[in-house]
């Protein structure tokens, strides 16, 4: 008897067994249903999507690790000559521009070139040389122009961003602050494209230049001709394809950074470290991954839709001015709305919306102040605040206002 009781329990154990193994199973099946809603395995070491209207972060991996961008330097070089610059003016080549290494124009030393051509030169073909005579002119030397391009990048709220060339080769210069290198952010390089293609008010001559095909021009003189094509395989491999610029150092490895639009959504891919030789085309399986990503989980919500919190229609005025005397005075509220505007929402995600406010005020009270504060969330992060603030003024209780209430009660008798 003791024995077939053994003889049960193990057998039990082992159903027991079998069912927790083929829970698991499922349960670890259901993990990595999950993990494939965002893409994985990507080979860049820092990658970021970014939303080209709000400047939200779709994914990142290592998006805010500092790392050299290569090339990808110009798409900058490109926006400030286009704001700085005059594209007919001439450019003369100096000495040290036209010692710079491959891939170069191959400027001589005096050659002069219209501005416009060497734009073309820079975001067409890579030239590095182009990317030194354009800085030199604009800035008035290599160095002005990295403090310029510094400046645009603070400016643009990009905080792990160092500029040193105008063309991305590999650099370091000894600062008050250290030795810093040549580097950017896959977050920050995003948000410079953003700024490219959106922002900048040479946002159309930027896009009208990287989405050229092919381009012939001669020097100023004539004497020399030269051809530019395009060698951002972006632009024909996806449609929609808006932008973008392609970039490789030793140090750097491949790197780019892309732009694309669908059904009115932009999203902008930046990658840096995305392999070395011979892996030319990391690049381009790791831009349609997360363009793909993008497309297929998030859509345009109006802020609008956001279900709001109960927002208190007036609050009460501590000593403030009333009607008569004993009664507490309040002012009224109002929102003031801002404009309505689009936000890509993944479809798993809501918008939340929460009110903060003063319960109450001290008199005097003037029209517009503010006393709270209505904010819309993602995910924890404030993306929209819109202010309330009182519709009325209230003037504080003063001996002139109480005598006139007393006399006013006392002319107007006694209530029958």
């Amino acid at each position: 008897m003791k024995r077939r009781k053994n003889i049960f329990l193990a057998a039990a154990a082992a159903v027991v067994l079998i069912l927790l193994q083929v829970f698991s199973v499922q349960a670890e099946g259901t993990v990595q249903s999950e993990d494939t809603v965002e893409p994985g395995n990507l080979y860049a070491l820092s990658a970021v999507l970014l939303d080209g209207e709000s400047g939200r972060v779709l994914y990142e991996k290592e998006g805010q690790v500092q790392r050299p961008m290569a090339s990808t330097t110009k798409i900058m070089t490109c926006i400030l000559v286009l704001e700085n610059g005059n594209l007919e003016d001439k450019a003369k080549t100096s000495s040290y521009a036209a010692s710079i290494p491959k891939v170069h124009l191959g400027a001589a030393a005096g050659e002069e070139f219209y501005v416009k051509d060497l734009l073309y030169s820079l975001m067409l073909e890579s030239h590095n040389d182009s990317a030194v005579i354009l800085a030199e002119h604009v800035g008035g030397s290599k160095e002005g122009f990295a403090a310029m391009m510094n400046e645009k990048a603070e400016e643009l709220g990009c905080r792990d961003t160092f500029f040193i060339t105008p063309n991305g080769l590999d650099a370091q210069e000894e600062t008050e602050e250290g030795l810093k290198t040549h580097s950017t952010t896959a977050e920050d390089l995003a948000r410079i494209m953003k700024y490219c293609i959106k922002d900048s008010p040479k946002a159309e001559e930027f896009l009208e230049i990287t989405r050229t095909p092919s381009y012939s021009f001669t020097d100023v003189s004539g004497n020399r001709s030269f051809s530019c094509i395009n060698h951002n395989a972006f632009l024909t491999m996806m449609d929609g394809a808006l932008s973008g610029k392609t970039g490789f150092t030793a140090n750097a490895g491949y790197c780019y950074v892309g732009a694309l639009e669908d059904q009115g959504r932009t999203f902008i891919v930046a990658l840096l470290g995305c392999g070395w030789p011979n892996n030319k085309s990391y690049k381009w399986a790791d831009t349609r991954k997360l363009m793909e990503y993008g497309m297929e989980n998030y859509e345009y919500h109006s802020f609008s839709e956001a279900v709001l919190p109960e927002i208190p229609e007036s609050i009460p005025v501590e000593d403030g001015q009333n009607g008569s005397l004993g009664e507490t005075a309040s002012v009224p509220l109002v929102r003031i709305e801002k404009e309505d505007s689009k936000f890509l929402l993944r479809k798993d995600e809501d918008m939340e919306t929460a009110y903060t406010g003063k319960g109450w005020v001290t008199a005097p009270v003037s029209e517009g102040e503010k006393v709270g504060e209505l904010t819309y969330r993602v995910n924890g992060k404030v993306w929209r605040t819109e202010e309330v603030v009182t519709a009325g003024a209230v003037e504080k209780i003063d001996f002139p206002w109480c005598f006139r209430q007393t006399v006013k009660k006392l002319t107007e008798g006694p209530e029958w």
